[in-house]
């Protein structure tokens, strides 16, 4: 069984759907949400989302698409690549040189949006419940190279 298949069976996960379409169709629920690069690509990232105010798994992403996660999670993973990519800092650096600079949360923005991200999700009763599934994830995951710090 590969990796993927082996998480397919952990729980009962959406279809898989562009980054663009993610923060308006996730569940309000908490859950974990798997990201992967493009429609068939590898899976990158694993998150989980607690109940956020009653926003849940959408919550976490609306954090991430509004440029408000920079400095984790998945923003974070998104940025430091962003970051270590040339063309991608020399189109930043153009702008702020025709004097048009960005905050931090455009730049976060522009970093994911760079990735071709394609995210699926599983909803789950409660924060415990979510945190677990996450764990359990990561260890299917275990031979994979993900962009998550916490492994």
């Amino acid at each position: 069984m590969d990796d993927l298949t082996a998480v397919d069976s952990l729980a009962d996960w959406s279809t898989w759907v562009p980054w663009s379409d993610a923060v308006g169709t996730a569940s309000l629920r908490p859950g974990v949400y798997i990201a992967r690069v493009g429609a068939d690509g590898d899976v990158v990232y694993v998150g989980m989302a607690g109940e956020r105010r009653g926003r849940g798994i959408r919550g976490r992403l609306t954090v991430y698409r509004r440029g408000k996660g920079a400095v984790s999670g998945l923003g974070e993973a998104a940025m430091d690549r962003a970051l270590a990519d040339p063309a991608w800092l020399r189109t930043r650096l153009a702008a702020v040189e025709r004097g048009h600079p960005e905050r931090t949360s455009a730049w976060a923005t522009a970093a994911l949006e760079r990735v071709d991200l394609h995210v699926r999700w599983a909803e789950r009763d409660d924060r415990a419940q979510a945190l677990a599934l996450e764990a359990a994830v990561l260890e299917a995951l275990v031979g994979s190279d993900l962009w998550n710090r916490r492994r």
